[in-house]
């Protein structure tokens, strides 16, 4: 009998599909769902850029196109996401690739041989995890701590990992799932661990722009620091692109060639006419994204607001991405629960709340007593969130 490569055993996946699913079976037998567990966007792609993609395909860009992207993109992201993080870049710099997501794997094949080690932030995004073990790395997890502000990285932790076979480190300031965003400090400070100890950063800067106060900062603009850092750069979020999948790499120059070789080799090229829609989003007007944030911000807030009036949970209220990681340990304690999966499951069942758990985000470390879990509220409006919270605050008050 023939048999699939032994290497499938090591590939992992998104596992916010996984709930996905349950939840679509919970509501097809009739049940009322209020969806918290995918990052996706419930906010239509403005009309200008759909415009623009219908006109590219209009005037007949739909066959083939650089391996790297069409050169009007590279150039309108090289300026745009230069000046916005203070780094000179140029469209050699760029590569543009089908989402955020292969940016991930493509880097990985590029610096890692089998066997070398990866420091990756768990709980994190569960691809970083799931490419590192496929493409034969050893995956290193590090930690966050939690603090009165949310979570901040396990510096020691980072430091005590570090051995002459570590070549990178995955690094996600404004983060998924846990929103955590770096200090000052903190940025400097995995800054230095990868200049002293010379390793590639990939700085996954998906929620860049997804804030809500403040200013983003990325690591490439330290000092140093742009030499070895590869930026993920994806439309989906800042411009709720989300399948249209379209990103980017932006790299070192000899690094970019590299990406650019492999996207020949997997796909020849991103789709040609959505680049044309990526080039009217960074160009024309960006008042449609002002508006999404300020519809994200009260969802947020009124999220923040539901959760920490619910017994036991607390949660510090985010500046940036459209996710909250609130503590349910004393919630489940109240419940009767120890099983944050069966917690998931039992919510779903009696309030019609769907989320993920701390468990779809990466092996759980040695050490971790508390309980999380993750509520995105970009997929669902106000009146939901207010109302399916309510619900779930109301089944707990009567356990």
């Amino acid at each position: 009998m023939q048999r699939l490569a032994h290497r499938l055993e090591r590939l992992g996946t998104e596992t916010a599909f996984r709930v996905a699913q349950a939840a679509a079976a919970w509501s097809a037998k009739g049940n009322r769902v209020y969806p918290f567990h995918l990052g996706d966007i419930n906010i239509p792609t403005a009309p200008h850029i759909v415009e623009a993609m219908n006109a590219a395909i209009a005037d007949g860009r739909t066959g083939y196109c650089p391996g790297p992207g069409i050169p009007l993109l590279r150039e309108a992201l090289a300026d745009d996401l230069g000046s916005r993080r203070g780094i000179d870049l140029s469209p050699d710099n760029v590569v543009v690739m089908t989402g955020g997501k292969p940016v991930i794997g493509k880097f990985l094949q590029a610096v890692m041989d089998p066997g070398q080690e990866v420091l990756y932030p768990n709980p994190g995004y569960p691809i970083y995890e799931s490419q590192i073990d496929y493409l034969g790395g050893r995956a290193v997890p590090y930690r966050y701590l939690p603090t009165d502000d949310g979570f901040a990285i396990d510096l020691d932790q980072v430091r005590a990992s570090i051995t002459p076979n570590t070549v990178a480190i995955v690094y996600n300031d404004l983060q998924n799932p846990i929103s955590a965003e770096s200090t000052a400090a903190e940025r400097e400070a995995i800054a230095q661990l990868a200049i002293e100890h010379d390793l590639w950063v990939l700085s996954d800067e998906a929620y860049f722009e997804a804030r809500y106060e403040g200013v983003s900062q990325s690591i490439a603009s330290l000092p140093g620091m742009a030499a070895r850092t590869v930026i993920l750069y994806t439309f989906s979020k800042k411009f709720a692109m989300t399948g249209s999948r379209l990103g980017c790499a932006v790299a070192p120059v000899e690094l970019a060639h590299a990406f650019g070789t492999l996207n020949t080799n997997d796909e020849s090229c991103t789709t040609h006419y959505v680049q044309w829609a990526g080039v009217e989003a960074l160009r024309g007007t960006q008042e449609p994204v002002r508006q999404m944030l300020d519809v994200l911000r009260e969802r947020r807030d009124a999220a923040c607001d539901a959760v920490n009036a619910i017994p036991g949970m607390h949660v510090a209220v985010p500046h940036s991405t459209f996710y909250l990681f609130p503590d349910v340990t004393d919630t489940m304690a109240r419940m009767g629960l120890t099983d944050v999966a069966e917690f998931a499951t039992a919510a779903l069942q009696h309030t019609g709340v769907s989320f993920c758990t701390r468990e779809h985000f990466g092996r759980r470390q040695p050490g971790e007593e508390r309980q999380y879990i993750r509520l995105a509220y970009s997929g669902i409006d106000l009146p939901d969130i207010t109302e399916g919270l309510g619900r779930l605050r109301e089944w707990i008050e009567a356990a």
